[in-house]
């Protein structure tokens, strides 16, 4: 995929990514759905494939959630190379340090600030109903996510063994105390039996 971005592109990928960061309220995940209408439906900088792929990958490797941003950064910048003239590298990097850059540096500094009010009025009402409050937008937004990561695949009847796993792994981690990690992999296994 090849897509050409001007400096102003360039711009209002960071400010996407920094108007964002002030929602990520149950972490970065929780933009996702944004980031898929505004990176792929709306812009057309990135593909189905991709946008879906940087989340799995980012989710299965070891570290933060957030590192799904860096590759979506890194995968703009990929796309914009051939147009741009410069190294595929240097675009990556500029993509991964705009989408970085964007979504820490708002989200960084305004958690220290309402981190240190909320611990001094910790004692205020309005405070423990906020905290209280939260929980159910946090539910709402990561269901909304993983909507958009589940049809990614497809919502046709020959998605059924799909679906299927996705039940049964949300049972099983809802119901015993096997560990993620565990179902994770035997998804893995699945999937490179070609079973699902």
């Amino acid at each position: 995929m090849s897509i050409a971005l001007s400096a102003a592109d360039w711009l209002a990928l960071l400010g996407h990514f920094l108007s964002l960061s002030l929602l990520a309220v149950g972490g970065a995940i929780s933009t996702a759905p944004d980031m898929h209408r505004h990176l792929v439906m709306q812009q057309h900088w990135l593909s189905e494939a991709q946008f879906s792929s940087a989340i799995a990958l980012a989710q299965a490797a070891p570290g933060p959630n957030v590192l799904f941003i860096a590759l979506l950064g890194w995968q703009v910048g990929l796309n914009a190379a051939p147009a741009s003239g410069l190294p595929p590298w240097v675009c990556a990097l500029l993509g991964v340090s705009l989408s970085m850059l964007g979504t820490l540096l708002p989200s960084t500094v305004l958690t220290f600030s309402v981190a240190r009010w909320g611990h001094r009025n910790r004692e205020r009402r309005v405070v423990r109903a906020f905290k209280q409050g939260m929980a159910p937008l946090v539910i709402g937004i990561l269901l909304a996510t993983g909507i958009i990561l589940a049809t990614s695949q497809g919502t046709s009847a020959e998605h059924w063994p799909l679906w299927l796993l996705a039940a049964v792994t949300a049972l099983l981690v809802w119901s015993t105390r096997i560990h993620l990690l565990w179902l994770l992999g035997a998804g893995a296994v699945l999937g490179g039996l070609g079973w699902v």
